[in-house]
């Protein structure tokens, strides 16, 4: 994907100072529904952050907001420097969005349609190496309205790139598509973060949001519940530890050498197996395996994975705003 000439290019340090996407206390509510809460992020340009959480947890709304597409009831959003909702034309000029729900004109064809959206920019990226990045070559002639839902979905994101934009802001882009589609969908994402595009996307897709994005962003009940990359979240989560003892003895052991709480076990005819659930499991297998009353042996850690993260933070979110609301 080439750089348009008229764009500076950008350092890392330039990419890491540079805030595209700003929000503070940004609160949404829809009558006695509240969408959002208080929330603050700050997005820097070129990175790739994903938006998680579950249906209805405000993701949409959020997009949406910082898009300029809702107003938000309180709070302040500042994108590239602007109000997104009172500074239209400069928004809809350098940010662009793919909707969940979006519609082309049904009698042009993929080219005709690419052609069409090209032609509302100043300058834009090639339509035949768009088509061929969304691979779409083979259906450049076919009209929109004939193509699969997945072809659809590819259309749109042809659609929101083809200007050139700073960023891309996509609603779930690879639901509907089959696996190869997926993979250069995501190979375009890279592409254009290392041309300095900032992409902001909300998906279901845990495996997904691990491998291509920067940071992700997890938000349940219109509240950010966690932030960062994703690695470093799963290595902050809780790893299992597990192994075999032999003997009663052994396990009680274990039991004082390890807090309690963390540690439970199953028995059956061999002995038991133990399972420890902890942060540090380099910590606990050294002192597991120094003493020598434990005996331990078939030692496996289990790492979490953002799925199981993410699935944590969702279930312990809801547990909290279930007690406040019942302290209230």
């Amino acid at each position: 994907m080439d750089r348009d000439p008229a764009l500076p290019a950008l350092t890392t340090i330039d990419r890491e100072r540079a805030s595209v996407v700003s929000v503070r206390r940004l609160t949404k509510r829809y009558g006695r529904r509240t969408a959002l809460d208080d929330v603050d992020l700050e997005i820097s340009r070129g990175t790739v952050v994903g938006i998680l959480g579950p249906n209805g947890a405000g993701k949409s709304t959020l997009l949406e907001t910082v898009a300029g597409l809702r107003a938000s009831t309180s709070g302040e959003v500042s994108v590239l420097g602007v109000d997104p909702r009172r500074e239209r034309r400069q928004t809809t000029r350098r940010v662009s969005v793919q909707p969940q729900s979006a519609s082309v004109f049904g009698y042009l064809s993929v080219r005709e349609t690419v052609r069409l959206y090209a032609s509302f920019h100043s300058s834009h990226r090639d339509v035949a190496q768009v088509i061929a990045d969304l691979g779409l070559s083979e259906q450049v002639d076919v009209r929109a309205r004939d193509l699969s839902g997945g072809q659809l979905r590819r259309l749109l994101l042809a659609v929101a790139i083809i200007g050139i934009p700073e960023i891309v802001i996509l609603d779930e882009p690879s639901a509907g598509l089959d696996p190869e589609a997926r993979k250069h969908l995501l190979e375009l994402i890279r592409s254009l973060a290392r041309d300095g595009t900032t992409i902001i996307f909300s998906t279901h897709d845990m495996a997904e949001a691990a491998q291509i994005c920067d940071r992700v962003v997890i938000v349940v009940a219109g509240r950010i519940r966690a932030d960062g990359p994703p690695a470093e979240l799963i290595d902050g989560g809780r790893s299992t530890l597990t192994f075999d003892v032999v003997s009663e003895e052994a396990l009680s052991r274990t039991r004082s050498v390890l807090p309690a709480d963390t540690v439970t076990w199953s028995q059956d005819a061999r002995g038991f197996h133990v399972s420890h659930a902890t942060a540090d499991p380099d910590g606990a297998l050294e002192l597991l395996t120094r003493d020598r009353q434990i005996r331990g042996r078939s030692y496996r850690v289990v790492s979490p994975t953002l799925e199981d993260l993410y699935l944590s933070i969702v279930r312990d979110a809801r547990e909290i705003d279930e007690g406040r609301d019942g302290d209230a």
